[in-house]
């Protein structure tokens, strides 16, 4: 995207303005939208310089149980603190924290490190947070210092760019993207698709004006006919990782940015207790009358759990919070990340009504929130190398996974396989449910971890038995010692 100025216009007769003429002019043609060179509108290189200090490039490693795997993720700035956001899909939500290591960022087109700390995942954006060390800090600008008050919420084809940047070996080399806004929808969330990408993934978008008008989101992937030389193409699901049409916009990146986790695990957060949720189906929803407002189908209560106390049902359809409707959403199904957002909008001990319609009434339900239930990547976790697989406490989540009632929860979950290894050899796979080793049964995780360690430690033994529930079926897998 390029902008040109404008020469200055001769008057009749080959004469040129006067400096009193030009100021005439030029309030004439600014009203106008035009400008002589003084008042012309800076050119993207420019904006660009100036919105540099905006973003980071962060690099991190994952260590696992078997290597060291270097990560790059690009963040934008957000106080004069250094802190960074990067965008949800920046971190597998699997991994521990302790496996998150060697944070460091780097600006755009210089090869100098500096060290960062990871702050931590806020459970209502997905955002994950980074500080930078104190000498970067003056090097950086927040970014709402490009949304002054007033800027106008972007319209259908509009013109806008971000900014990319290239990898490592090129210093993180900035370079400018641009395209024209083709779609601006709620997803729930406020959000503009453009034509083609117009920045990196967690890079901020701007208008022609350089006015911020949003965050790069992951991109949607796209489906394409793929051909072979076999007998027929296949579609398949490709997607750019480095650049991003999707754009969330600022009315709902910056009311959200200082929402910055007091603890590296994101808590408090809160929970209600729900794992089925779906929106009423549109023709279930006009012969209930709610052609003008969403729904949501809950089921599948956790036991004990804030909705199960409350004395929610199968198959009540929620029509409001707190007296809010839900709105109406295309597609239907983005009134589910609606209405997850407004409970982690919430905190543990807030009390939530919600309306529900039930057969032909409709009550209203008070729900006290609690504290989400420990999550996987929070779970205690033993790695035995010569076995080739790691296990993990039973969680209140794989009760629902595993179709089990909270009394009858033991055994060990499968967290991790080694390529290979003999447990994967044996036909082990993540997530499988462990309930016998060697025929004896494990109520505990600290029984397993304890049965586990005899046998690899044992040099007699060349074999054994577990036990594991997969997909409710049981398998009966022999896992070779030597």
């Amino acid at each position: 995207m390029r902008h040109q100025g404008r020469r200055a216009l001769p008057l009749a007769g080959g004469s040129r303005f006067s400096g009193l003429h030009r100021q005439i002019l030029n309030t004439v043609l600014l009203g106008l939208g035009l400008f002589l060179p003084a008042l012309r509108a800076a050119t993207v290189p420019e904006l660009l310089k100036e919105r540099l200090p905006c973003v980071v490039a962060i690099e991190f490693v994952v260590q696992t149980e078997t290597d060291r795997r270097p990560n790059t993720v690009l963040g934008t700035v957000i106080d004069d603190q250094g802190t960074v956001v990067l965008p949800g899909s920046a971190i597998s939500p699997g991994l521990a924290n302790d496996q998150l290591r060697n944070f460091k960022a780097f600006t755009p087109g210089s090869g100098e490190e500096y060290s960062a700390e990871y702050l931590g995942q806020d459970a209502y954006t997905g955002w994950h947070y980074v500080r930078v060390e104190p000498r970067l800090r003056p090097l950086l600008v927040p970014i709402a210092r490009f949304a002054p008050p007033g800027t106008p919420a972007p319209r259908l084809d509009d013109e806008v760019w971000g900014i990319g940047l290239r990898n490592r070996e090129e210093d993180f080399m900035p370079y400018v993207l641009s395209s024209r806004l083709a779609l601006i929808s709620r997803l729930p969330n406020e959000t503009a698709i453009a034509a083609q990408e117009v920045a990196g993934p967690g890079l901020p978008v701007f208008d022609r004006s350089g006015r911020f008008i949003g965050l790069a989101q992951n991109s949607f992937g796209q489906n394409f006919l793929m051909f072979s030389r076999g007998q027929n193409g296949a579609p398949v699901l490709l997607v750019n990782v480095e650049e991003s049409s999707v754009v969330l916009l600022a009315s709902e990146v910056l009311p959200n940015l200082s929402r910055i986790p007091a603890r590296p695990d994101g808590r408090p957060i809160a929970w209600i207790g729900i794992y089925g949720l779906q929106p009423v189906d549109p023709e279930v929803g006009k012969l209930l009358r709610l052609e003008m407002q969403s729904g949501v189908v809950v089921s599948d209560f956790f036991e004990g759990g804030p909705a199960a106390l409350a004395g929610l049902q199968d198959r009540d359809i929620v029509l409001a919070l707190d007296g809010r409707p839900l709105p109406r959403f295309k597609p239907d199904r983005a009134v589910l990340g609606y209405f997850g957002q407004e409970i982690l909008r919430h905190r543990p001990g807030d009390v939530l009504t919600l309306t529900v319609l039930r057969g032909p009434d409709r009550s209203d339900i008070k729900v006290t929130l609690g504290d989400e239930p420990k999550m996987v990547r929070e779970a205690t976790r033993h790695y035995f190398e010569q076995l080739g697989f790691t296990i993990r406490e039973f969680l209140a989540l794989d009760t629902i996974a595993n179709r089990t009632r909270a009394a009858d929860r033991g055994g060990v979950i499968v967290h991790f396989l080694k390529p290979n290894g003999p447990a994967d050899l044996a036909g082990l796979r993540p997530d499988d449910w462990i309930r016998e080793i060697d025929g004896q049964e494990i109520h505990t995780y600290a029984e397993a971890v304890e049965r586990l360690t005899g046998l690899e430690a044992d040099p007699t033994r060349r074999e054994f038995v577990l036990l594991a529930s997969r997909g409710g079926e049981t398998q009966v897998l022999r896992l070779k010692l030597k």
